[in-house]
């Protein structure tokens, strides 16, 4: 296990996961691809389409923090580490929750061993706890998924992942504002989270 991911089963042992119903076919879900070229810590290409991780924000490239070794980190750049790393070490899959219009929202799960147990992670939630990624807010400054903040304020509180970092550059501080001086804009994806299909069992 990728030595990002091991404290992280501690902390996604008390945090929210997903339980979908079981009403659909198991085709509406897919693997991650393997050729995904990561273009943030949240977003995706491949085969010809674009993906994002329903109701994420990641750090924003060009946006910096210093870290323990008094280094300038690009968070964009860090963000998309996390991400990749997270993905080839719980190699998860995914469905299309909604569509918008250059890309897909997506909601990816996996299993996990959690004290023994085998567990099913939701990836968002397991990037924003383990303080690698953000709650995505609407212009309306409201959380697009509000378990995805509860989860990004306890690993705040915890100081985890970016959040050790005292000059951590808030993305959604520094879209808000951004919009903030703009006309309103349309929501960056559907404001709750969307009845989704029972996934099926992972190897």
């Amino acid at each position: 296990m990728h030595r990002f991911i091991s404290p992280l089963v501690a902390v996604l042992s008390v945090s929210i996961t997903l339980s979908p119903p079981t009403s659909h076919a198991q085709d509406q879900w897919f693997a991650f691809p393997t050729n995904a070229v990561f273009e943030t810590g949240d977003t995706w290409a491949a085969n010809g389409q674009r993906f994002r991780l329903y109701g994420v924000q990641s750090c924003l490239r060009g946006t910096f923090f210093t870290n323990l070794q008094s280094q300038r980190v690009d968070c964009g750049e860090a963000g998309i580490a996390m991400l990749a790393a997270m993905v080839r070490d719980l190699r998860p899959i995914c469905t299309i929750s909604a569509r918008g219009r250059e890309l897909a929202y997506v909601i990816c799960i996996a299993n996990a061993a959690v004290q023994g147990q085998a567990t099913r992670l939701d990836l968002a939630t397991a990037l924003i706890a383990a303080g690698y990624s953000f709650a995505a807010f609407n212009p309306d400054g409201r959380p697009v998924h509000e378990p995805y903040f509860v989860a990004q304020i306890a690993a705040q509180q915890a100081k985890r992942g970016f959040h050790a970092f005292p000059n951590l550059p808030d993305p959604n501080i520094i879209l808000l504002r951004a919009l903030g001086s703009q006309a309103p804009a349309t929501p960056a994806a559907p404001s709750d989270l969307p009845t989704i299909p029972a996934a099926p069992r992972l190897p």
